[in-house]
This record gives C-alpha cells, structure tokens and sequence, in this order.
C-alpha cells in the first residue's frame, strides 16, 4: 500500500507540474548583451501563455553617443495575439546607443517573474 502512495503522488507531481511552471524568456530579438544595427522592433518571447493585464516591458534608452545627461525615454511594450510575446514596434528605427529592457510577465500561475538586459545599436 505504501509504495502504491508513493506511485500516486509521483504521478500527480508530474501531471501538476507543467500547469505550476513559471513564465521562461525563451528568445529575445534584439538578444542581451547584443550590438546590432537600427532596429524598428523588439520581440520577447516565453514559455507560457501571458496574462497582458499584468504583464509588460520597457525599452528605455539609456546612453546616446555625446550626450551624457539626456532624460532617459521610455517605451512601452504589448502583448502580441499569440499570447506568448511581448512586442514593442518602435516609430522610427531606434539611434545609435544603449538600451535597457525591462519586463515582467505574469501567466496562469499568477507568480510574477522579471527580467531586463541590455543591449547596443549602432
């Protein structure tokens, strides 16, 4: 009887394991630590379905070649249609410098996980 017990509860920590799993980064388009060129777009994409009330990112431009004391600006990000990605489409291909990318995403489990990088144009 006992190792029936423990069979069963093996089974069931496997089956309730996936629905308890917390959001990955799986890819990241510009991708951390990168140097790219211009870029009119960033793409973050995650293991799990996303819920968009609670989840999001912010690109904010963090150093520009000569000018060392410009207000940092911020762009917000979307969750796309598929529910997995977190999208910012920028207006204009974003100018040479450093950038930092802050998210936070929260999925069925309703824990929510956060994450940032940066990364170069020019």
């Amino acid at each position: 009887m006992h190792g029936y017990t423990i069979a069963l509860a093996t089974a069931l920590s496997l089956v309730a394991a996936p629905v308890l799993a917390h959001p990955k980064l799986l890819n990241a388009t510009p991708a951390p630590n990168a140097a790219v060129k211009p870029t009119g777009t960033l793409r973050l994409t995650f293991s799990e379905t996303l819920l968009p009330k609670f989840s999001g990112a912010e690109v904010t431009m963090t150093g520009m070649p000569g000018m060392a004391l410009h207000a940092p600006t911020r762009i917000p990000a979307t969750v796309t249609a598929d529910g997995k990605s977190l999208a910012v489409r920028f207006a204009r291909p974003l100018a040479r410098g450093t950038y930092r990318v802050d998210w936070h995403v929260v999925s069925v489990d309703t824990h929510r996980v956060k994450g940032g990088y940066l990364f170069k144009v020019g």
